[in-house]
């Protein structure tokens, strides 16, 4: 397809998210057209690394010099900035533009603003913690963008996540906040494990460092383990093993720290257990482990209710 027949791309934002798409698009031979920003020295740095790509004072003349303007601005911004935004003042709209937030959690219904002016509405949500470095547009490729979006507009946004090497997804209306919260646990809450972890090894003495160097090689070689052999089979550890003895010890150790470390022990191992029942684990032993957590998680919630009830 030659870049006379590519839509045109701009985008209102110029965080980590936006430089790494406008600059991989045009990478791709997207003609990225136009960049604003609340910060106008963030769109001119964007601007500048692009070629006839124009830095805006104003979101409304990206609208103007794109065919999808991509709203990469914070949630709570999504809807008022679609609000003033103009796509021909009535219904008839301008042909063939769109407006398309970035963002996982936000229904694509903000933007019904542009819809009611004649304009197409989609979500494009990459599924990847952007870092700001350049290595996101090498590293983005692999990763999933998650569409929501109708016709034309649905097979365009296809073709631009196929265009960053990624592999598209498909939502449906009303399913994104589940979607995100969701995806918490494969970044955010992997690295809240990672925190636990590093907290209980320092009343060992190890410094987070030393932790996080010993860690994360393991981490790496789980989530190997999971791309190629499933969920199931990369489950390692005492569930995975049967041993119903450490796993009450270690839960009986972690009760006598106190705080909620031995309730999330207790229901990440639940967790643990649901996937030990998907493999050959002895079921008479998962049933003992999954009694031992629940007993476990009896005591921490009635010793957080007791707590509760004293102050």
């Amino acid at each position: 397809m030659s870049q006379s027949s590519l839509p045109r791309v701009g985008f209102i934002g110029a965080g980590r998210l936006a430089r790494c798409l406008a600059l991989a698009f045009a990478r791709a031979g997207y003609p990225v057209t136009a960049v604003a920003s609340r910060s106008a020295d963030s769109a001119r740095r964007l601007a500048a690394q692009i070629a006839h790509c124009a830095a805006c004072d104003d979101p409304q003349q990206v609208v103007d010099a794109a065919d999808i303007a991509f709203l990469a601005v914070p949630d709570d911004d999504i809807g008022t900035t679609a609000h003033t935004l103009g796509f021909g003042g009535d219904a008839a709209g301008q042909p063939g533009k769109a407006l398309v937030h970035c963002s996982g959690a936000s229904p694509v219904e903000l933007l019904a603003p542009a819809r009611d002016q004649g304009a197409a509405i989609g979500g494009f949500h990459p599924l990847y913690l952007f870092s700001g470095e350049l290595a996101d547009l090498e590293r983005i490729a692999g990763c999933s963008v998650t569409i929501e979006a109708d016709g034309e507009l649905k097979e365009t946004l296809t073709a631009l996540a196929l265009a960053l090497r990624c592999r598209p997804l498909s939502i449906a209306p009303g399913g994104r906040m589940l979607y995100h919260a969701a995806a918490h646990y494969a970044a955010s809450f992997a690295l809240c494990s990672l925190a636990e972890c590093v907290a209980l090894w320092r009343t060992l003495g190890f410094a987070e460092d030393d932790a996080l160097r010993a860690l994360l090689p393991m981490l790496a070689g789980t989530i190997e383990t999971a791309r190629d052999k499933g969920l199931p089979n990369a489950l390692a550890g005492p569930v995975s093993r049967g041993d119903t003895g450490v796993v009450e010890k270690q839960l009986s150790l972690l009760e006598g720290f106190g705080g909620d470390h031995a309730a999330l022990y207790g229901l990440l191992t639940r967790r643990a257990v649901n996937l030990a029942r998907r493999r050959a684990t002895p079921p008479a032993t998962i049933e003992a482990i999954s009694e031992a957590v629940e007993q476990s998680l009896g005591r921490s919630l009635n010793q957080a209710a007791a707590g509760a009830s004293v102050k």
